[in-house]
């Protein structure tokens, strides 16, 4: 039910959700708060229901009543909703659906969605309802469904199918009839033979062509009737409407003429009974053809929806039973054989394999699966056999996430639209005002017989025109774009970052975990004269075995790796900071820095040079001393990641500069830096200083992008131009970052880059044809060429071009499916040379 409702004082109220309240004093706030907002006639806060009732004098301003609420420090309660809306056929319908959305109180956004026949809504809780805005949206003329995001996919799928399969039934059956009409015509005029059997035989074709055509207009056309004069009588003209207004301008003077023919003046008795059913058909196939590419726009949903199992092995009362993933809740055990999907997310917890997660994270080397790892829903079991409990179900898996991430970000406006849609909002009257112009121009001005001749001219301005080509030119490659960005592992959360990111001067990184693994390793392990390799390293994780320092778990997994095995440890003591000594098989071994060594007396002469030389390669030396003689250098470090330096080279070949910001010291900072050839290193900040160099890296107005993991990374990751979180970070990194990195490579963020600059090449290549499309074409249909050159477009001409320019953009956008950026080190794009160099540019 609506909450909006007429006091007796004819005051407009509006009931809104707000948290954070928790006394009295509270609800005093908040109250005074919204009070204070002009045009606010009365509010009343209740504690217990959690909701402020507000009554306006006037038109709701909610904006400023939730600016008003959040300044006082509590939060209105925002929620979001998905819906189909149908009937939407061009730019125009866009923008009137999303007006009808906003006209339902409390709506503070709506973002209608051409190309996916979808609308995303954020609205007040408690003041509308996703049932209020279904009913007040398809009392607009737009028929529309909240989606349930577990059913979402599925019906969208379906309605997409069911729309191409009723459209080509229509343009099937209209090209049946529309043949006859244009043989009879054409043939008579072309072949004479023709006309003497038609004239003689039939007694002429108007007749003829009067009830095809009439078939054709009110049967597969009358959509465009339906549709077009409803919108024309609530004065908001749409794209169905021009076609309406061209074919049935067309049929009904072939009618008059057909049956009056004494109202005209002689020589305008012409017929264009095969214009109307030509105009018809053509704009038929078009649509065909453009829900058929449009459904393909959404085969990266599909792909994720196909990753979905359909049933598991599941442990009940001691035995495997087979039964449909929907049927499963969590704490149940599922058991996955060899070749079989993950049905769900989960931790294992016996048995163990190598999973492939590459369809979700683009990474095609298999991931090692063993007791106490996580699995994910929708990746494939390659060999080995486990089992694991479930822990997430339905809505809340990492799948379902990401295909609502996707969707939501398919369904976004990007900044660049805002010309398009200013223009469309207009478009449909203008190009009726220049039809009917061209036709009183050409009625008084035009050659004889000048009646048929301003007909034919304003039907085929009514025709040509193209608002679909102007909405759908961004959508659509945001669809395909961001769908394929999915594919190779790169997830953009908020649709405008797509556009923001193609523009940014420089990437920021953080190290640890991004640049790094983010786990120390020993990577070298240097003995001295008389001490052999494995005892010593047997000794000295025995030790560090007792240690919880990560250095010491890094020695430990080295011993361990090399088959060796840990021995019995007393009097074990540890100097924070310096170092760590235990006795070993009554053996006094001792592990440390140099100052620790120190301490203790013991000689390290003899690996100064080479210790130095590790420092300079960002490693951590430490020494080993066995019984008061040095026993080893050993070497630990968080080791750069596989592909770091490709990825560096591959940002940099972008025209990026590349800064590493980090907490880690200057000298580890600054050594990594020269490995990968850093163009600037801010070493030694906490949390609030990476903020600080992101905002010295913004100043003269570049924009920024910052790459990160860590808790500590989520304030740089906000206050960037762009955010890019590593997928396999923590949470709180995820949710403030504007793109997500599934695989953690660092390549990605290349990958990420060269997608968003070749995306929006094809958003401005498509705004460029379907702007420069009208702008050319609509004065040619009105006769602009006529007196210079005597070329003039005939309806059936115009009607095919209007049909080709959507299918056009849409195949455009299509491109970027096939796209894969060229990187470093990888083979020249050998299938589409073209789209590397795209992204180059």
């Amino acid at each position: 039910m609506p909450s909006a409702l007429m006091s007796p004082a004819d005051e407009t109220m509006v009931s809104i959700r707000v948290e954070g309240m928790a006394c009295a004093s509270c609800v005093g706030r908040v109250e005074k708060a919204i009070r204070s907002v002009p045009g606010v006639a009365s509010a009343s806060v209740n504690l217990a229901t959690g909701r402020a009732d507000v009554g306006f004098s006037g038109p709701p301003d909610l904006g400023s009543v939730i600016e008003a609420i959040r300044a006082a420090g509590y939060e209105p309660v925002i929620e979001t909703a998905e819906f189909t809306v149908d009937k939407l056929n061009c730019a125009s319908c866009v923008n009137r659906a999303e007006k009808a959305f906003k006209s339902a109180p409390g709506v503070t956004e709506a973002s209608v969605n051409l190309a996916t026949k979808k609308a995303l809504v954020r609205y007040l809780g408690g003041a509308t309802s996703a049932e209020e805005l279904e009913r007040v949206v398809t009392g607009a003329g737009y028929p529309t469904r909240e989606i349930k995001p577990e059913a979402a996919p599925e019906m969208t799928e379906d309605r997409q199918d069911a729309e191409t399969r009723s459209l080509f039934r229509a343009f099937l059956l209209a090209a049946i009839l529309t043949l006859p009409v244009v043989a009879l015509e054409m043939g008579a005029h072309v072949f004479p033979a023709v006309h003497r059997f038609v004239m003689e035989r039939i007694g002429g074709s108007e007749l003829i062509a009067f009830v095809l055509t009439a078939l054709i207009l009110f049967g597969p056309g009358w959509r465009f009737f339906a549709k077009g004069g409803a919108n024309l009588w609530r004065g908001a003209p749409d794209m169905n409407s021009l076609v309406a207004l061209g074919s049935g301008a067309a049929f009904i003077y072939s009618t008059l003429v057909t049956f009056m023919p004494h109202l005209f003046p002689a020589g305008t008795s012409n017929v264009y009974f095969e214009s109307a059913a030509v105009i018809v058909t053509l704009i038929l196939l078009g649509r065909t053809l453009e829900a058929r590419a449009r459904g393909r726009t959404g085969e990266a949903i599909r792909h994720l929806i196909g990753l979905k199992a359909k049933s598991a092995r599941v442990l009940r009362g001691g035995n495997a039973v087979e039964i449909e993933v929907t049927q499963i809740v969590r704490g149940d055990i599922v058991l996955v054989r060899p070749g079989e999907k993950v049905p769900l997310d989960g931790e294992v917890v016996e048995g163990s394999s190598f999973v492939d997660e590459s369809m979700l994270t683009g990474e095609s080397r298999p991931v090692a699966k063993g007791i106490g790892a996580n699995v994910v829903g929708g990746t494939l079991n390659t060999r080995g056999s486990f089992s694991f409990k479930v822990t997430k179900t339905g809505g809340d898996t990492v799948l379902a996430q990401i295909i609502r991430m996707v969707e939501r970000a398919q369904g976004a406006k990007l900044p660049i639209q805002a010309l398009a849609d200013k223009v469309t909002a207009s478009f449909v009257p203008m190009v009726m005002a220049i039809a009917g112009l061209a036709f009183l121009f050409w009625l008084f001005l035009g050659p004889a017989p000048a009646l048929s001749f301003a007909l034919v001219q304003m039907v085929a301005v009514l025709i040509i025109a193209c608002p679909c080509a102007m909405g759908l030119a961004t959508p659509v490659s945001i669809m395909v774009g961001t769908g394929r960005a999915a594919e190779l592992g790169v997830l953009f959360r908020k649709g405008d970052a797509l556009q923001t990111l193609s523009g940014v001067a420089a990437i920021a990184f953080d190290k640890t975990g991004t640049l790094t693994k983010g786990r120390p390793e020993l990577t070298d392990f240097v003995v001295a004269p008389s001490f052999a390799r494995d005892e010593v390293l047997s000794l000295v994780a025995s030790v560090e075995a007792r240690s919880e320092h990560p250095i010491g778990a890094a020695i430990v997994a080295a011993a361990t790796q090399a088959g060796l095995s840990l021995q019995a440890v007393a009097d074990f003591t540890a100097k924070p900071g310096f170092g760590v000594e235990a006795l070993v098989e009554n053996r006094r071994v001792a592990i440390g820095s140099d100052r620790f060594m120190a301490d203790r007396g013991v000689d390290i002469s003899g690996f100064e040079k080479t210790a130095a030389r590790f420092g300079e390669e960002a490693k951590s030396p430490l020494y080993a001393a066995i019984d008061g003689r040095v026993a080893a250098l050993i070497a630990v470090a968080d080791p750069l990641r596989p592909t770091a330096r490709q990825a560096v080279e591959a940002l940099r070949g972008q025209g990026l500069k590349i800064v590493m910001v980090t907490g880690d010291s200057g000298r580890t900072a600054n050594a990594i830096g020269r490995m990968l050839e850093i163009d600037d290193v801010v070493a030694e900040v906490l949390p609030e200083g990476k903020v600080e160099a992101v905002r010295k890296l913004q100043k003269g107005g570049r924009k920024i992008a910052f790459v990160g993991d860590g808790i500590n990374d989520a304030p740089a990751l906000a206050s960037a131009d762009v955010g890019l979180a590593v997928g396999t970070g923590t949470d709180v990194a995820i949710e403030s970052a504007d793109v997500v990195l599934m695989s953690g490579d660092p390549v990605t963020v290349a990958r990420a880059v060269a997608l968003s600059r070749v995306t929006m090449r094809n958003i401005r290549q498509n705004l460029f044809w379907a702007f420069a499309y009208n702008i050319i074409l609509i004065p040619v249909a009105a006769g602009a060429l006529y007196p210079f050159f005597g070329i003039l477009l005939s309806p059936m001409l115009a009607a095919g071009a209007m049909a080709l320019s959507s299918v056009f953009v849409l195949t455009n956008a299509l491109r970027l499916r096939r796209f894969m950026p060229q990187l470093p080190g990888e083979a020249v794009g050998a299938k589409h040379p073209e789209l590397a160099q795209s992204a180059a540019e």
